[in-house]
Order: structure tokens, then sequence, then C-alpha cells
């Protein structure tokens, strides 16, 4: 038996299916098999993921096969209580019972990298890839629908002052500190005039627990990704009162991470990886593939909720719940089109920018320094060539320019003291 057959067999040891197997033995584009001595130096990994829409690219690479082709049949997925759990299960690492990678939000790789999240001082996270666009949402109860709050937060000040005044303490619900979810709450709310660290309590909720917290009034509004907006909706406990693409149109959220001794010990798997990510996002952007996707997530190990949460807005439906309904949504998640799988550093700066703004990492944190300890962008350049995708759908630059906001603001990412200079709700000087 030669060394190759070897290898080989190895390889697909317990893939259980002639179906997989088949995957396995795919061809590489560009002539290299999966499974040769050129290949990934393990062919297993354990990756994190929260019961969000946007942890599909995850899931979709695992159930369709596309980890195995490229040499991977043995990743793993392992489904998250918490952003803290995730944070967690990297710090201990996959041979400690913990995990390799994960689903996870932006920013947070770069304050686990700088020691700010993590338990055990500076721990180095690697961003590969970013999972999707747009897609979350603020959601609101259904107290201040009558006042008629959007993007406009401003109209619930006055609430939120005599509230105060009566000895009632206003909170509002985000998924961890300084995350995605976190900034876009405090800048909707800085907007519209109010404080988040004065005028209401920040407090940070699972994402899964969303729904069941508004339901007994723990909070007055959250910040959250699909399918928990679409389902406060259907059980009509509140109201969308903005998709965070309708604050920043195509925006950046979660990223594929893993932690950067993975990365040095394993180069050839994270591109592998990598590899199966873009695939599994070429796959879940067709309209085509929609439907199943929805299905697919929707099962018990993975979401555990009924289809229709998730299958409205993930195909360009949107119900508010306060009489507003839009068909073809112009802020739909997006996991492929317009650049969504590439990691701009443009992007990420800003992250870093508006985690100074509100004290979670320090004044003088140098951006530029942190893109290069964090940010893998070669990976997936290598990796998208690899897989044959076509140099119209690879950016020329890491920079996609001066972002805008919805409320006229902008950002300049050669110039972020600028834009922080520019806000004024701010913790930084």
């Amino acid at each position: 038996m030669t060394n190759s057959i070897k290898s080989r067999r190895t390889i697909l040891k317990g893939a259980g299916s002639a179906a997989l197997l088949t995957a396995a033995r795919a061809v590489v584009p560009g002539g290299a098999w999966a499974a040769t001595a050129d290949g990934p130096e393990t062919t297993a990994a354990t990756l994190g993921f929260i019961a969000l829409t946007d942890s599909s690219p995850l899931i979709i690479a695992k159930e369709k096969g596309f980890f195995a082709k490229f040499g991977m049949p043995d990743v793993k997925l392992a489904k998250q209580a918490s952003w803290g759990t995730t944070r967690d299960n990297i710090e201990l690492g996959g041979g400690h019972g913990g995990i390799d990678g994960a689903h996870i939000l932006t920013p947070m790789p770069y304050l686990m990298s700088a020691g700010k999240v993590t338990k055990g001082g500076k721990l180095p996270v690697n961003i590969l890839a970013r999972l999707n666009t747009n897609g979350q949402a603020i959601s609101v109860s259904k107290y201040y629908q009558s006042m008629g709050v959007g993007l406009d937060s401003s109209k619930m000040k006055a609430a939120f002052v005599k509230q105060r005044q009566n000895g009632v303490d206003p909170k509002v619900a985000v998924t961890f500190p300084g995350g995605t979810h976190d900034l876009w709450m405090r800048y909707w709310l800085a907007a519209g005039g109010i404080d988040p660290d004065k005028d209401v309590s920040v407090i940070v909720v699972p994402p899964p627990q969303m729904v069941a917290n508004m339901k007994v009034k723990t909070m007055e509004a959250f910040c959250v990704g699909e399918p928990w907006n679409a389902q406060l909706v259907n059980q009509g406990i509140g109201f969308t009162a903005l998709t965070t693409g309708e604050l920043w149109r195509d925006h950046p959220e979660k990223s594929f991470c893993m932690r950067a001794d993975w990365v040095d010990k394993n180069p050839k798997a994270a591109k592998a990886l990598t590899m199966a990510v873009i695939e599994a996002q070429r796959w879940s952007d067709n309209p085509q593939n929609r439907k199943e996707l929805c299905e697919i997530v929707a099962r018990r190990e993975y979401f555990k909720v009924p289809v229709e949460d998730i299958i409205g807005r993930t195909s360009g439906a949107i119900d508010y719940g306060n009489g507003k309904k839009v068909e073809n949504f112009p802020y739909l998640m997006k996991f492929w089109n317009d650049f969504a799988s590439y990691p701009f550093q443009s992007h990420e700066s800003w992250f870093m920018a508006e985690d100074m703004r509100w004290g979670f990492l320090p004044p003088d944190t140098d951006i530029k320094a942190m893109l290069k300890t964090v940010n893998r962008e070669e990976i997936w350049r290598d990796a998208a060539k690899t897989v044959s995708v076509k140099d119209a759908e690879i950016p020329k630059s890491t920079s996609r320019g001066i972002e805008k906001f919805f409320d006229g603001k902008t950002f300049d990412p050669d110039n972020p003291k600028a834009y922080l200079a520019s806000l004024k709700i701010r913790r930084i000087a």
C-alpha cells in the first residue's frame, strides 16, 4: 500500500458516508489533492458558534461537505451559550476542552489580543474572513411604539428621564461589552443625544435569551442578530426600530477567527478552513439556496427555532412589527456579495476607534499595529485564489474608503482621530 493511499485513508477514516468520502476526495481548483502531503497539517479543528443567522457559513461548510472537500473532514462545531463563553473557550483552546476558533463579534479578537477581556492576559487571535455584512437590528419594547421611535432615538430620552425621576433604571441590552451590538446600540443612542453610560444602563444578555428577557420587561431595547429580532415581532412583544444596515449600509458584522498559535502551527489548515468558509458563503448567498439554508440552521443542534423566524429576513422580507413591512429589503444580510467575506482593515479600524471612544481600548491604542497582529487578509486572498474566485470579486485595497453613517457622520480610516473628535458624546478626550 502506497504512502499516498495510507494518507488519504487516514484523512477519510470515520467519514461515515459515501457522500463525504467523495467530497473529501474532491480536487481542489488548481490541481492539488486536498489529502496529499501538501494538504493541511491537521484534519481537525473545533469551531464555536452562537445561534445567530450570521454563523451560517460555518454550519453550511460542515453540512454541505466544504470542510471535508478541502482536507478538513474532522472539523467539529461547538454551540456556545454566549460570547463570554466563546471567549473563555478560545482562551482554553481546542486541545484542552475548549475551541480553536469561532464565529465571533469582529472587535473581540482585538479586545482579546490586547488582553482587555481575557482572564490570562493577552491572547493573540487572528481574523481570517468576515462572515457577513448587515443583518442585525435594534428592537424596542412595544411601550415606545406610539412615540414613533425609529432611526431617531431621541424620542425615547424624555421617557428615560421620567423613569429615572421615578427611581427606575432604564436598561438596554447588548451581547458583549465593546462588541458589535454594543457599538451599534451606543452609536444609535448617542446620535439621538442619549448618553449610554449616564442616561441608561447597558446590560449584557446572551442572544438566545433576548426575547425572553424583553417578555418579562427586563429591558427597554436590545441589539442582536437574527433570528431573535424577528422572533420578538412574531411573538408580538416588541418591534424593530431599525436594522443596523440602515445605521451603516453594508457594515461589517461577524468574523471567522482562529487562535494565532493554531494558525502559526497549521498555516495550510488555516487556509483550508478559509477556503471552505468562502465556498459556504458563495453557496449561502445564492437565492436558490436560502430556503435550504434556513431549514439547516433551524435544526435542534443549531438554532432550535421555527424556520419561520429565520426565512423572512434572510430572504429579504422584513416585518418591523409596527405596521411597517418591506419586501426586497435593501439591507439584507450578505455572506458573499459585495465583498461581504473580505476582512477589510478599514472596517476593523472603525471598531477599534469606537472601542477607544467608549473606553474599552486605551486612547493611545496603535490601530495600525493592532491590525498587523490580528488581521490576516493575506490568508483570505490566498484561499480565494485557490478556489478560483474571480479577480473582480477580490478587493484591490484593504480599505473600503470613507464610510458614512445615518446621522451624516463620516469615518476616514486614515484619520480616526478626526472622527473621534467629531463625536459629541464620548469617553475619550
